[in-house]
């Protein structure tokens, strides 16, 4: 199973999330564009978070923290879709985008001109105002370009009214909820794991 994990904007969790969903299916994590934070990046926060997840390297490594398109274009390179190569495995592989959705790659293409057939794309919805007119956009794009949303992480203490909202419209499965935290540690990425793990085996059709 290769699962996707994109979300409503930037800092909405999707790095915590990627972790949990890695650690809940024992999965290789990988993390295509990298724009920032190098001394610190979402694959080494993954690594010190999980156990038995392997890391995939980044196909780019860029040193702005900024858009993809503008920290390339900074850094003197551009970003090619036919050299980001994704790893083999022979199980699951999670898979984290960089911001949204539609933040651009280059002058013509976007984060989600990195999905393929066959991916399972989770959302992560942080709430704040403005949060549901985000993730209902989101998953409109993913319709719009023939790969509904698998599934859905909510970002945050209970927000019920949100959720109703959002559900209505796109009717989903919850794979999880990760509630306010402190300092994200192994125990309780692993411990979220477990809550996860049920609702992630039931998008497995057995296809990827």
């Amino acid at each position: 199973m290769k699962i996707f994990v994109t979300g409503i904007s930037t800092d909405v969790g999707k790095t915590v999330a990627s972790a949990i969903i890695a650690q809940a299916l024992s999965a290789d994590y990988w993390k295509p564009v990298q724009a920032g934070d190098l001394d610190n990046t979402d694959s080494d926060k993954v690594r010190a978070w999980t156990t038995n997840v392997r890391i995939n390297d980044e196909a780019y490594r860029l040193k702005t923290p900024a858009s993809p398109h503008l920290a390339a274009q900074i850094d003197g390179v551009k970003i090619a879709l036919d050299q980001i190569h994704r790893p083999e495995t022979e199980g699951h592989l999670v898979i984290e985008g960089a911001g949204g959705l539609l933040v651009p790659l280059n002058d013509k293409q976007t984060i989600a001109d990195l999905l393929q057939p066959g991916f399972k794309v989770i959302v992560v919805s942080r709430h704040y105002l403005g949060s549901i007119n985000h993730t209902l956009l989101t998953l409109e794009a993913l319709h719009s370009r023939g790969v509904p949303a698998a599934g859905i992480v909510f970002n945050g203490d209970p927000n019920p009214a949100s959720e109703q909202a959002i559900l209505e419209r796109f009717p989903i499965p919850v794979v999880g909820r990760i509630l306010p935290e402190g300092v994200i540690s192994k125990e309780i990425v692993l411990r979220y794991a477990d809550e996860f793990k049920s609702a992630l085996l039931k998008l497995d059709d057995g296809k990827n």
